[in-house]
């Protein structure tokens, strides 16, 4: 049993005033405290003095019984049917304990909340589905309008793709935070994390614009299901640890990690949503950032261990643990089969009093710390797959006849191994044996004409060969483009997402003869289209003027979906849009290769990838080893 600790958090200034979101500065927003709000909820909150008068009468914080959304969704529907990329829409359970810890021996597992200004916010802007922000993002969803704010699912109608827009007015008291929270965390760029794609403020209006990943699975809905396996559960806790170490050492912390913030994608990656934007929306703040988010994860870790949440209260569909004298129980008290060094490790993590589950190792006060303690511990493998045994074919208990019936006096329920088949008779007597000649006979007979088939092929090869050589030279080339070859004069690395250069350096090595060197994208999380962050990238080739191309081959390392464009022919600048290419070809392997019916004059050749093949490393990566055109 260890000691429950307890945490106290930053209550937001009532004026208005919000604390920095960077932890360089001495105040970063504080996550794994909730507000206790329904991200559904219209109602504005109330004033300070109602909240502390609620709370006497009833012992729970009154933004708790916040009134059901307007639409009358169940919150929790609301979350499986529109995802919020903050990882706030349909939150109704209780938030998890605050992560500050007290000197104080005894403790409370209810969770802090920090306030919001008293001042109310001037009323939004009316929007609604099918507005257009700066022309481009199309409103889809609301799925969440809370504290003045409201967060929609959009499409960018620029690049085809859904995203997450928070909006919120200018003149709304955490709208500056917000908007300096959501700059600092684009700026970050890690792919573990939801990418902030823009951050704008347009006269009365301040948006936010996020990724919207449609196809992974939060972890509120992974929990519903049950416990997950000890793989899984490691393979959480070391991901969220890692990605959370490396926004602390930028000065960022989330503040806000809750099952709903977390998703997993397809390939099995872990993405956290709403880092410093959650908490800053919601006016949270923390003294200790980084032990902040550290008891949040642990509490993750707890649930994933055990499908209950680490407090008192009910929370994200999972029953507590409650109180029991003002201790903690380990995971693996609460629940059977638990892997002993996952369930040490929550306890660490989750308890920054000096106490611990085995009262043996110092608690974990920091990502960094969490993430060299998952490092220590035995890698877990994923379990062996099992196949299951068809009926008829069981080796043990009642063995099955014909449809499914178990056979009589063929053995018992005491697991004894059933006797095999019986095995059918032979044909009697002389009908056997003629049969048995029949086949001999016919078998002999495929054999000679088969023998027969091979000599006549090779014999006719052998003739082929004998031919004079005069009868072969005359035949043409099959690739007549080859002894034509078009020197590349320069490259360039080729992003119109404008978010970073691909590499710029290695970009020469496409086309300098040299099929083992290569250009190669940067690492991508998650899923093979760029982590779902962009459309593609890639390479301008410059053939240094304008010249008719019969023939382009393009080679890549590993299975790699890429396209072939090609600018027009009086295009004399290097573009700086896809757009301003015309395609000639797409396809997915190891190569590409173009062979033009009627040649295509053009100075600029793009070759542009849409899918990146997965890396040893778990990552997704593209690398173009050779280039090669023809006139």
């Amino acid at each position: 049993m260890v000691e429950r600790s307890t945490a106290a958090v930053d209550v937001a200034s009532t004026s208005g005033e919000e604390k920095p979101l960077s932890a360089e500065a001495g105040g970063a927003t504080a996550d794994g405290v909730s507000d206790g709000h329904d991200d559904r909820d219209t109602t504005t909150e109330p004033e300070a003095d109602t909240e502390a008068e609620a709370e006497a009468a009833t012992g729970q914080d009154p933004a708790e019984q916040a009134p059901a959304p307007e639409d009358g969704a169940d919150a929790e529907e609301a979350t499986e049917a529109a995802q919020d990329t903050d990882g706030e829409a349909g939150e109704t359970e209780a938030p998890p304990a605050p992560p500050e810890p007290d000197t104080t021996p005894a403790v409370s597992s209810a969770p802090a909340t920090a306030s919001t200004p008293s001042a109310q916010p001037a009323p939004p802007r009316e929007l609604h589905s099918g507005h257009k922000l700066a022309q481009r993002y199309r409103l889809e969803e609301c799925v969440t309008r809370l504290d003045g704010f409201s967060s929609w699912r959009a499409v960018d109608e620029k690049l085809r793709r859904a995203v997450g827009v928070h909006l919120l007015p200018a003149d709304h008291p955490r709208a500056r935070p917000a908007l300096a929270a959501a700059r600092s965390a684009a700026l970050l760029g890690d792919p573990r994390f939801v990418q902030v794609l823009d951050a704008v403020e347009d006269d009365d209006l301040v948006y936010i614009v996020h990724e919207w990943l449609p196809d992974a699975t939060p972890l509120t809905e992974l929990l519903l299901a049950g416990p997950l396996t000890a793989h899984e559960a490691y393979q959480l806790v070391t991901q969220l640890a890692q990605a959370l170490a490396a926004a602390h050492r930028e000065g960022l912390a989330h503040l806000r990690i809750t099952p709903a913030s977390v998703l997993r994608t397809g390939s099995g990656q872990y993405r956290v949503r709403g880092l410093a934007v959650s908490a800053a929306l919601r006016g949270v703040a923390s003294d200790h950032p980084q032990r902040a988010d550290t008891e949040a994860i642990g509490a993750l870790l707890y649930a994933a261990l055990t499908a209950r949440w680490p407090y008192e209260e009910d929370a994200y569909g999972l029953g507590g643990v409650g109180a029991l004298a003002d201790t903690l129980v380990a995971p693996d008290q609460v629940r059977a089969g638990v892997h002993r060094g996952l369930s040490e490790l929550a306890m660490r993590a989750l308890v920054n009093d000096g106490a611990t589950a085995s009262r043996q190792e110092k608690p974990c006060a920091t990502p960094e710390e969490l993430a060299k303690a998952v490092a220590v511990l035995p890698r877990i493998r994923p379990p062996e797959p099992t196949f299951s045994t068809p009926p008829a074919y069981r080796r043990t208990g009642r063995p099955y006849g014909p449809g499914g019936a178990a056979q009589p006096g063929a053995g018992g329920p005491t697991g004894r191994t059933a006797p095999p088949p019986p095995t059918p008779p032979a044909l009697p007597g002389r009908t056997g044996k003629a049969l048995k000649w029949g086949v001999s006979a016919l078998l002999i007979a495929a054999l000679g004409l088969g023998s027969w088939q091979v000599a006549d092929t090779l014999m006719n090869r052998d003739t082929h060969t004998d031919r004079p050589p005069a009868q072969t030279e005359d035949k043409p080339d099959p690739d007549p483009v080859s002894n034509a070859p078009i020197k590349i004069v320069d490259g360039k690395d080729f992003d119109p997402s404008g978010d970073g250069s691909e590499n710029p350096e290695s970009v020469p090595k496409v086309f300098d003869g040299d099929p083992e060197s290569f250009w190669y994208t940067r690492n991508y999380y998650g899923q093979p289209d760029f982590g779902n962050l962009k459309p593609g990238v890639g390479v301008i080739l410059d053939l240094g003027k304008s010249q008719e191309i019969s023939s382009v081959k393009v080679r890549f390392d590993g299975e790699t979906s890429a396209e072939l464009l090609a600018a027009p022919k009086d295009t004399d600048t290097m573009p700086s849009t896809y757009e301003a290419f015309r395609k000639l070809a797409d396809d997915t392997g190891q190569r590409l290769d173009h062979t033009a019916k009627k040649p295509v004059t053009t100075r600029y050749v793009l070759v542009w990838l849409t899918k990146l093949p997965l890396a040893t490393d778990g990552n997704y990566r593209g690398r173009i080893t050779d280039v090669r055109i023809s006139g």
